[in-house]
């Protein structure tokens, strides 16, 4: 029991024994004498203290130990075991003071002196109870024990403010908002523990090796964790048949089905009597050529790429004109091209206008530079009022433009730059009024990693100018049309699709009541029908690389002038343009109102990869006489399969439906250049520029030269074809555009494969020559000059003369009989595949 409670107590407390107490003047601090402790008195009644007194009268301090500071011989002090001793008594002599405390036995405090230092200001005071048992020591309203301890700030109750207010919760947001707090700090500290507990386990590494060996394993884990990622998030994961691209017949009609399968090639039963596509078609040089726009999309630091751009196919007369003597630049004389950037940044905005001064070919829409972000649809928004191409300057070709319904819109020319069509040049160079500048039939939407050939993508979309327009669908197909372009534009890909009620009524096969399917009365009579007008002469087409049979690949696509003047004024699109520019686009040409009318053109054959890209899209640069080559082993193919599975139907059932999709064989992605997912090798280490430029031709012999000598690199070079024979004569029909050209010298060694070339070889005209006097030679004899060989029907002479033919060299002879050698290095080839 506390003194000041005691102390200042009106009535009479009950005492709790407590143990003896020992006090100060009791203590025997002599080895001998136990016996100086006297007996205190019990304090059995209730005390009442003098309240008038001093606290000095009240109070004693206790005496200081009697023992010497050197002595270190005493002994400890021994209680008294006088039962008398456990109260604390009043004195007799004195009865307003108390004598001082003593020790208690059940104490477990220490019995040692005092420390020798300056006593407490306040009184000094002796507890007379015991820390043994006692119901009063925890007893909170003891002005000794001081303040009772708080609960953490996060467990007390929150107070309400007289300026709060809640609602809804009955307080409970306080207590919600701590329960977070708590849930938040037992998970670090549980955390903590974790890592404490793992920090310590013994098979922790704790030694430099082992540490070592550990960071190199995780990073092992790490990178075939990423790798493998890579590989399940990736959906091309093996080569595409580009051979079968090129041999069977592509997709030219509506928008292709959504239910058709991506990898849809072959469908049973298979034709047996393919005939391969030719182009270009004989009466092209008599339609007059498509005005073409082509927007190159660059950035304001891609400054090396456009000067390339300009430079080469921008430019470039075998670019424009074609392979061979060319037309004149007749087919290009209404395809511009403009390069298509957004809003530069400050670091480049004088630079970019510079350039833009220097020279006349860039675009700045007024959105910020972006890929996914809408940069596609301002384009289009712009080239539906901005975009311009020359006019028609010749008239004498035999089918004309019809009259679209753009045809009249003009401009006066606008300054040209140095790439623009050389007849556009003369026109403003000759005439004082140069005739104005009409819509483009096609705008072209590319990207600066892309090689393209003006000539070729200008042919193509001629041929597409000029065909007949898709008939529109059926009646009964209208309505049904309508309502799934209506739930495309008004709907995403995750909102349910809502059926109508002629829609149910037909699927469930019953008919509608009449309140149903009749028309509401109304107050108003309605206007009469309008007659419908004739839909519009003007072509839809959407032309380019068909990826998946769901959308045209974004390096390159071209879209009729009618699509896109739709596109800039359609409401719905505005709603959908970010995401996958080249899936939006395919998604804004698949909601348009005539949507089936619409034709999807796609050219997968002569549209690839740069052959260093090592993607499914990759293959060596391509010519018409190695495609002729190809599309020849996939008509044996095609008919050796037909006929494999025709013996099969005919003994046990037949192993795929009619109607499914038949895997393409393997050869058909084969690659005389590239490889699938491995990096590009040349064929041998010692390659000069041209031999290395010939080895990415595919095909070619360069790209199969090994360095055991089966072929070495001079005799490939020797045998390699002109462009004259590799374009069969022709003026277009090859590469139209390479893709993914990440580095500035793969878009040198495209420049160099497509644009460089002799026309004939020095062994080519030395074959013409030999054909020509060939009769002349076979007058003369056998013994002219040739070693007895003989000429056989194919004008391919014996070999056994052969050592002795390429030892000369220099002569007609010797480059007549190095064809046998070619000969025999193309059905080798042939015999590889």
């Amino acid at each position: 029991m506390s003194f000041v409670r005691d102390l200042f107590q009106t009535s009479p407390r009950s005492h709790v024994p407590l143990g003896p107490v020992t006090t100060q003047q009791d203590l025997d601090y002599s080895c001998e004498d136990h016996s100086r402790a006297g007996p205190s008195q019990s304090l059995l009644h209730d005390h009442s203290p003098d309240l008038t007194s001093t606290p000095s009268d009240i109070f004693v301090d206790p005496p200081a130990p009697p023992y010497e500071e050197e002595d270190f011989s005493v002994c400890a002090p021994r209680p008294s075991t006088d039962p008398s001793l456990l109260y604390p008594t009043r004195n007799v002599e004195l009865p307003e003071r108390y004598q001082p405390s003593t020790t208690s036995v059940c104490s477990t405090a220490t019995n040692t002196p005092f420390a020798s230092r300056a006593p407490s200001p306040l009184p000094f005071y002796y507890s007379g109870a015991s820390s043994c048992s006692s119901d009063t020591e925890s007893e909170p309203e003891s002005p000794l024990l001081g303040r009772p301890l708080r609960q953490p700030p996060w467990r007390a109750p929150e107070r309400r403010r007289w300026w709060s207010l809640s609602f809804g919760s009955n307080g409970t947001d306080g207590w919600r908002r701590r329960r977070r707090w708590r849930d938040i700090v037992w998970g670090l500290r549980t955390c903590k523990r974790v890592i404490r507990r793992l920090v310590r386990h013994p098979l922790f590494p704790k030694t430099p090796v082992t540490i070592l060996l550990t960071l190199l394993f995780l990073t092992i884990f790490g990178v075939s964790l990423t790798f493998l990622l890579i590989y399940i998030l990736n959906p091309d994961k093996e080569p595409l048949p580009w051979r079968a691209y090129c041999t069977l017949p592509q997709h030219s009609g509506g928008p292709p089905s959504l239910s058709l399968s991506p990898t849809a090639l072959l469908q049973t039963p298979l034709p047996t009597n393919l005939t391969p596509s030719v182009f270009p078609p004989p009466d092209l040089d008599e339609m007059a050529p498509a005005g073409v726009f082509v927007g190159v999309f660059s950035m304001d630091t891609a400054v090396e790429r456009r000067m390339l751009v300009r430079s080469t196919w921008a430019n470039h007369v075998r670019s424009r004109e074609g392979a061979g003597s060319g037309d004149g630049g007749i087919g290009t004389s209404r395809t511009v091209v403009r390069f298509i950037l957004g809003q530069p940044r400050k670091d480049w905005e004088r630079r970019v206008k510079l350039e833009m001064e220097t020279y006349n070919d860039m675009v700045i829409l007024p959105v910020q530079e972006n890929m996914n972000s809408g940069k596609t649809y301002a384009f289009f928004s712009w080239a539906a009022n901005h975009s311009w191409v020359p006019p028609l300057y010749q008239d004498n070709f035999t089918r004309m433009p019809e009259e679209f319904s753009y045809s009249n819109v003009t401009s006066p020319p606008p300054v040209l730059a140095s790439h623009d069509p050389p007849l556009a040049h003369q026109d403003q160079l000759r005439s004082a009024t140069p005739q104005p500048w009409v819509r483009p039939d096609f705008v072209v939407k590319a990207d600066d990693d892309s090689f393209v050939m003006l000539a070729e993508l200008e042919a193509r979309l001629r041929v597409e100018l000029y065909k007949d327009p898709l008939p529109p669908p059926p009646p009964s197909d209208r309505k049904q049309q309508s309502s799934q372009q209506s739930q495309l534009r008004g709907r995403s890909d995750q909102e349910p699709a809502i059926l109508d009620l002629d829609q149910i009524a037909s699927y469930f096969d019953f008919a509608l009541p009449s309140y149903a399917t009749r028309t509401p009365p109304t107050l108003v009579a309605a206007p009469p029908a309008k007659s419908a007008e004739p839909p519009s002469r003007d072509p839809l087409v959407f032309w380019g690389y068909l990826v998946k049979n769901r959308f045209m690949a974004g390096e390159l696509y071209a879209l009729s002038f009618a699509l896109v003047d739709w596109v800039s004024n359609d409401p719905i699109v505005k709603t959908m343009v970010r995401g996958a520019e080249d899936k939006q686009t395919s998604k804004w040409i698949r909601s348009h109102p005539r949507a089936e009318e619409v034709r999807w053109s796609s050219e997968r054959c002569w549209i690839y990869d740069h052959p260093r890209a090592g993607t499914v899209y990759s293959h060596g640069f391509l010519f018409p006489s190695e495609v002729r080559r190809v599309q020849e082993g996939v008509i044996r193919d095609v008919q050796r399969l037909a006929q494999q599975m025709a013996k099969e139907s005919s003994t046990t059932a037949a192993t795929i439906p009619p109607g499914q999709n038949v895997p393409a064989p393997e050869k058909w992605s084969h690659s005389t250049v590239s490889k699938f997912g491995s990096r590009y090798s040349p064929p041998s280490g010692d390659l000069n520029v041209d031999y290395s430029v010939e080895a990415l031709v595919e095909g070619s012999d360069m790209s199969m030269v090994h360095d055991d000598g089966s072929m070495t690199a001079d005799l490939a070079w020797k045998y390699r074809e002109g462009r004259k024979k590799r374009y069969a004569g022709q003026r277009v029909g090859g590469t139209v555009v390479v893709h993914f050209i990440k580095k500035n010298m793969w878009f040198l060694e495209t420049a160099a494969a497509l644009l460089q070339g002799e026309d004939v070889t020095p062994l080519e005209w030395a074959l013409e020559h030999a054909r020509s006097t060939e009769g002349a030679e076979e007058t003369v004899g056998a013994e002219n000059g040739r070693g007895g060989g003989a000429l056989g029907s194919d004008g391919v002479y014996s070999s056994d003369a052969d050592e002795q033919q390429e030892s000369h060299a220099s002569t007609d002879s010797d480059r007549t009989n190095t064809r046998s050698t070619r000969t025999m290095t193309r059905r080798y080839r042939d015999r590889g595949q």
